[in-house]
């Protein structure tokens, strides 16, 4: 059955129903069922005294979403806060519900809200959204001169910003909490981070912007492939700066694109590759080093890549069909190209690194059947001997890299 449009989506500011255009306005008054939280459904309770059906988002959010689309056919009206496409619930609502069925009326942006109060440009800032989501997301936001715009998830989160700031040493940082935006309980507070004891009481309702300073001795880390060996927690299982930048080039990450990381070790391939956009997602697939991915995907700003603890190619089942894939252990493993080969989505890209010869002749084979480049990476790093300098090789990588037909 084809529906027509019925359910509407309608952004509401702190300054309530007032400012809505009367098209928004209609809609909220002539739906059957209101759907909202607590302090939206507050803004009218006129409207809450008649019979009309009205829901109160759940936790977990899901159980609401499901809710809704049970109710496709009535005339369904959701309040959400400022636009809801912008880490709001409509952009929730439309990986369920197709846009056909769906009106979505923006009111301004908390983004654009404070833009309008600091004089920023709202193309030249950073944007994110804590509320739900780990903290540390914001580690990889964090470099010279960045304007961050954070949606809070309450009361809490500006001391945390603040401390990651200085944990970063990027202690000088101007950090802005601006409270209830344009409602009549606007606050603005101004401090710096290293004195977030000035953020003890602070409305749950917040906002942040940051101007990042960093300190004179800060260790600035690159959203660019490559980032020192020192950035991550590891055994020696790791691809060495060098290595992985050039690894990460030949992988080719793009925007919401996943990668497979096959025998990740303590995970830079993974981790990079979603340092390299926010959307880019990775799953780490390792069988004993799950610990130090995980500490390096939180430091680094990934909490979100996946991590699997188990054996290719026995473990690599059930995953999301992936764009790229790097094998960075187990090469000589029987099945585990053909594995990888056959989930790899055409015109995907596969990458294999290998420092044995064994592994240089399964690279060799495959290479001869599927194509592809073949590369030796040597690095040689400067080093003291005695009281000269003179160069100490690194151990030669041999790497493959083919795109799927």
């Amino acid at each position: 059955m084809n529906y027509k449009k019925w359910l509407t989506v309608v952004g509401i500011g702190e300054d309530g129903l007032s400012r809505l255009s009367l098209a928004a306005r209609s809609l909220i008054d002539n739906a059957e069922i209101l759907v909202g939280g607590d302090r939206h459904l507050a803004m009218m309770p006129e409207l809450l005294e008649d019979r009309r059906s009205r829901i109160v988002w759940a936790s977990p959010i899901e159980s609401t979403i499901q809710q809704i689309m049970n109710l496709r056919g009535k005339s369904v009206c959701v309040l959400a806060s400022g636009d809801p496409m912008w880490f709001g619930i409509g952009t929730t609502l439309l990986r369920r519900i197709p846009i056909e069925e769906v009106t979505i009326i923006p009111s301004p942006s908390t983004f654009s809200l404070i833009c309008a109060r600091l004089g920023w440009s709202l193309n030249a800032v950073e944007t994110l959204s804590l509320c739900g989501r780990p903290a540390s997301l914001l580690q990889s936001y964090i470099y010279p001169h960045a304007k961050l715009l954070i949606l809070s998830s309450g009361k809490e989160t500006p001391q945390i910003v603040a401390k990651m700031l200085c944990d970063r040493q990027f202690s000088h940082s101007k950090i802005t909490i601006l409270e209830h935006l344009n409602g009549t309980k606007e606050r603005i507070i101004s401090s710096i981070a290293n004195q977030f004891e000035n953020f003890s009481e602070v409305a749950d309702l917040n906002a942040i912007a940051i101007k990042c300073i960093p300190d004179p001795d800060a260790k600035i880390l690159s959203r660019m492939a490559g980032l020192p060996d020192d950035a991550y927690h590891h055994d020696g299982q790791l691809t060495k700066r060098e290595v992985r930048a050039i690894t990460l080039s030949a992988l080719a990450p793009n925007a919401g694109e996943l990668l497979w990381d096959v025998g990740a070790g303590c995970g830079s391939i993974g981790i990079e590759w979603m340092r390299s956009h926010s959307r880019c997602q990775a799953i780490a697939i390792e069988k004993s080093r799950t610990h130090f991915i995980a500490e390096n995907a939180i430091a680094l700003g990934v909490p979100n890549l996946k991590i699997i603890e188990g054996k290719a190619p026995e473990a690599l089942q059930g995953f999301p069909i992936p764009d790229a894939i790097f094998i960075g252990g187990g090469a000589t493993v029987p099945e585990l190209f053909e594995t990888c080969w056959q989930a790899l989505r055409s015109q995907g890209r596969l990458v294999a690194n290998v420092v044995t010869l064994e592994g240089e002749q399964k690279l060799f084979q495959w290479q001869q059947q599927y194509g592809g480049t073949l590369t030796q990476i040597s690095i040689s790093r400067a080093e003291a001997i005695g009281t000269f300098w003179g160069w100490k090789p690194m151990r030669p990588v041999t790497q493959w890299q083919v795109i799927k037909t």
